[in-house]
């Protein structure tokens, strides 16, 4: 039992900026809950000529904010740990699959069981993926042990009519930047994985 604040690690790959903006939204709403909280982004692992042909994906890696780069030790600290990343053909993105692959160890000692796990998630049209890659990356939380909580509608009503249950995602229609909502739909994830996770905690 212990009376000190939820530690929350939000894990994200992003290639354009988008699933960033939503990980500092849900980083936000975790905080606003009471929450210590880290933010911490994968490496980038595509090769220089495919990041080089897409001008927006060459001007936020060079550009990039993060000085901090997810590591094990975040998921060690963390009690609950949210993922993000954007769509790839329905699925997580190499950069952050290849991170969550390196977890065995931690994994192998139980490390990783009975935290609370959560995701989400950016795609450039409307069925192009959003729910499948959400799913994709609870897939690994199942093997961890971790507690899979979804974003769910009950968690606020305007979820009804703009958000996703399965997470906060956006679908970038011509490369816009998350709209309020998304943004307000990723804070609310934020806020009820600091919450559920105060709860498991104590």
């Amino acid at each position: 039992m212990t009376d000190r604040a939820p530690r929350i690690v939000v894990v994200f790959y992003s290639a354009t900026g988008n699933v960033a903006a939503l990980a500092e939204a849900l980083a936000q709403g975790a905080r606003d809950a009471g929450a210590e909280t880290r933010v911490r982004p994968v490496a980038e692992r595509a090769p220089a000529e495919a990041i080089e042909a897409n001008r927006r994906w060459k001007a936020w890696v060079e550009g990039n904010p993060y000085d901090t780069q997810a590591s094990l030790d975040d998921l060690e600290w963390a009690d609950g740990m949210a993922f993000g990343s954007p769509t790839r053909f329905g699925n997580a993105a190499e950069q952050l699959k290849a991170f969550m692959d390196t977890t065995g160890g931690l994994w192998a000692q139980g490390k990783l069981a009975d935290k609370v796990g959560t995701a989400f998630t950016s795609a450039s049209t409307g069925h192009g993926g959003l729910e499948s890659t959400i799913l994709a990356m609870n897939n690994v939380l199942y093997h961890w042990g971790t507690l899979v909580m979804p974003l769910g509608y009950a968690a606020d009503p305007s979820l009804m009519s703009s958000g996703n249950p399965y997470g906060a995602s956006w679908v970038s229609k011509k490369s816009a930047a998350p709209d309020d909502d998304a943004l307000h739909a990723a804070r609310v994830q934020g806020t009820r994985l600091a919450q559920v996770t105060a709860k498991l905690i104590a």
